[in-house]
């Protein structure tokens, strides 16, 4: 079992644990080794899902930027790039990322590949890399919980009328 956990400097950054965070279902954490020795994690497709982040630095750092990216199939789907601040010597520091909503519909069903990059915001050193894997599976009533709502009823007064009529 390899780890994927590579480090530049492990005296400047220490990857804690990630984990991700759902109103729903709660906690899960994300094993930090080769994501092909460990099962993804299995999210419902809607699911909003924040990120959390826990590290520790050996060094002051300005600006620690986290940036990810999704891949599907080999295919890059896109790259988030997050400034986290800056941060002291010590920790272990946890930061949760904005809250996203998984996609919704059977094609965006199945494995992702998530690549997590740390970087010294200042010259885009690479401090951390992190990969895992989740699985969006098929809730058949998140189509209807997530649809778009239904156009708002026409107000009193505005009614279409039939001039043929």
């Amino acid at each position: 079992m390899s780890d994927l956990r590579d480090f530049t400097d492990s005296t400047d950054f220490e990857l804690v644990d990630v984990s991700l965070h759902t109103e729903e279902l709660g906690t899960f954490v994300v094993p930090l080794l080769d994501p092909e020795d460990t099962e993804p994690v299995e999210l419902p497709e809607g699911a909003v899902v924040s990120v959390g982040l826990t590290f520790r630095l050996g060094r002051a750092i300005d600006t620690v930027v986290f940036e990810d990216t999704r891949e599907r199939d080999g295919a890059v789907l896109g790259t988030n790039r997050t400034p986290l601040g800056g941060f002291r010597p010590g920790g272990p520091y946890e930061v949760r990322l904005p809250p996203e909503r998984l996609p919704v519909g059977r094609t965006h069903c199945g494995v992702y590949v998530v690549t997590g990059r740390f970087s010294d915001g200042d010259d885009d050193r690479e401090l951390a890399v992190e990969r895992h894997r989740i699985r969006v599976t098929h809730q058949p009533a998140a189509h209807k919980r997530w649809a778009a709502a239904p156009a708002p009823a026409t107000p009193p007064g505005r009614e279409l009328t039939n001039p043929a009529a």
